[in-house]
């Protein structure tokens, strides 16, 4: 039995070894990457920021459909407007914000003019459904898309946006699921 212990002590080292080396390799990847990333200056960072502004025209597009819902369904505020707060501060995040934070300056702008504003996302790309638990639903549906979109976009782009767009991403998610409970 003690020669069975020997003969696993050499699979360690190895394991170590290769393991040693995947992470030189690793590390000369990064160095070669970064060269590269600062060689090509005007390439990496241009693919983070339009990265970032689109997660931000996406965050915008999704504030605007927040606010087609409560215009369309005053009665869901207490549900939306704090899943719309956080969209904005996403929007915040990604470096937008001209468009998603003015339209709700003010609670009563959003919620008194609900005829021509109900009229605005008819007039536009989807119009709000009658049904109070089916524009959840859509909205729900919208949060979950662009969740899954963040998360494999996430891939594309370096560190600090990476973290970003996943935890954005992951709140989408849970925005998605508190709609879908609050259509039930």
């Amino acid at each position: 039995m003690s020669f069975s212990l020997p003969s696993r002590a050499p699979s360690g080292p190895r394991r170590r070894t290769l393991l040693a080396g995947a992470a030189g390799l690793g590390l000369l990847v990064g160095c070669s990457s970064g060269g590269e990333g600062s060689d090509a200056a005007g390439g990496s960072p241009s693919v983070a920021e339009k990265a970032r502004a689109g997660a931000a025209r996406d965050s915008e597009a999704l504030v605007e459909r927040y606010d087609a819902v409560l215009a369309a369904h005053p009665d869901l505020a207490g549900l939306l407007t704090p899943l719309r707060a956080e969209a904005v501060r996403h929007v915040e995040a990604f470096g937008g914000g001209k468009r998603a934070t003015k339209p709700s300056s003010s609670p009563s702008q959003s919620r008194s003019p609900s005829p021509s504003a109900s009229a605005s996302p008819s007039g536009g790309p989807d119009p709000v459904p009658a049904e109070p638990k089916a524009a959840l639903a859509e909205l729900a549906g919208a949060e979950r898309k662009l969740a899954d979109r963040r998360g494999k976009a996430l891939l594309e782009v370096p560190g600090e946006l990476a973290r970003l767009l996943a935890s954005v991403a992951a709140a989408g998610a849970g925005h998605a699921y508190m709609l879908t409970e609050g259509a039930k």
